[in-house]
Order: structure tokens, then C-alpha cells, then sequence
């Protein structure tokens, strides 16, 4: 394993466990997946230039894509979150109540 490997594969698991353990907000859960995909996003764009293959070009592409409307999603969660709830704290959100 390079280093390039592991650090794509630390950041990724410091990522997902700050989304595990550090839950009272959820700007921070949010922050914690942006930078997991932000990390998927980079190992993804770096894993052609190591095969030396052009296959997977538009691979990282897509998913920048799909990070960036990850990304609009939970800003209006969170907008709306805090207009009706007065905060950002998870725990005050009771899914069962409409």
C-alpha cells in the first residue's frame, strides 16, 4: 500500500467516524460526508493515472455531480431544519413527528 492509498483511506475513515461519534449538529454530519465523498472523489481521479488506463474518465465526474446535489440537498434540510426548529441539533428532530 502507497501512501497516496492510505491517506485516501485515512480520510475516509476519520471522515465516517466523525460522522459515527460526532453527531449534535447536523452541519457537522453534513461536513463529515461532504468529506468522504471528497475523498472518494480524489482516490477516483487519481486511480486512472495509476493504471494508466482512459477508461474511467467521466467516473469522477459523475460523482462530483452527485456530490454537489448531496451537498444542495442538506443545505436545505438544514435551512429548513432550523427555520422549523429553531437549531441544528439532531437530537431535537423526532422523525415520527410531523
Amino acid at each position: 500500500m502507497t501512501a497516496l492509498h492510505l491517506s485516501f483511506y485515512s480520510a475516509f475513515i476519520l471522515s465516517s467516524l466523525g460522522l459515527a461519534f460526532h453527531r449534535t449538529h447536523l452541519i457537522s454530519a453534513l461536513l463529515c460526508l461532504e468529506s468522504m465523498m471528497l475523498s472518494m472523489y480524489i482516490a477516483l481521479s487519481m486511480w486512472p493515472i495509476q493504471t494508466q488506463t482512459t477508461s474511467s474518465i467521466l467516473l469522477p465526474i459523475l460523482m462530483l455531480t452527485f456530490s454537489a446535489c448531496e451537498a444542495g440537498t442538506g443545505l436545505a434540510l438544514l435551512v429548513a431544519s432550523t427555520r422549523t426548529h429553531g437549531s441544528d441539533h439532531l437530537h431535537n428532530f423526532n422523525l415520527l413527528r410531523c
